[in-house]
């Protein structure tokens, strides 16, 4: 992929993931599940961190899953904290942030495995 076309899905999904963190926006489909706004959360700093590794990747960066990893994880504690300060309707939440970070690692594990599949 083009680096500036990488640059610019990982910059348009990062504001929208801010937007989506700080606004309320009603209800989003459940899953059926008690804990649905978690698996949001991980799909959402999986996908991010995907973004961020296929940038790094343009980039030639030797540690560029490293990078990913705890870029995407230090955004979604960014994002919790955001949160606490400037919204009546949204709560800081520490197994939001676990969920975030879960994302970010299965992301990364995913790669490498990926990676592996393709160099056979």
């Amino acid at each position: 992929m083009h680096r500036n076309l990488a640059l610019t899905l990982l910059i348009v999904y990062a504001i929208v993931l801010l937007v989506l963190s700080l606004v309320s926006i009603g209800g989003f489909e459940t899953l059926g599940s008690t804990h649905d706004d978690k698996l949001h959360h991980f799909g959402a700093y999986f996908v991010l961190t995907i973004l961020i590794a296929n940038f790094f990747k343009t980039l030639n960066l030797k540690r560029g899953l490293l990078y990913a990893l705890i870029i995407a994880s230090a955004y979604g504690v960014i994002m919790e904290i955001l949160q606490n300060y400037l919204t009546q309707e949204r709560m800081f939440d520490v197994f939001d942030m676990i969920a975030n970070a879960f994302g970010a690692i299965i992301a990364v594990l995913v790669v490498i495995f990926y990676r592996k599949l393709k160099l056979k």
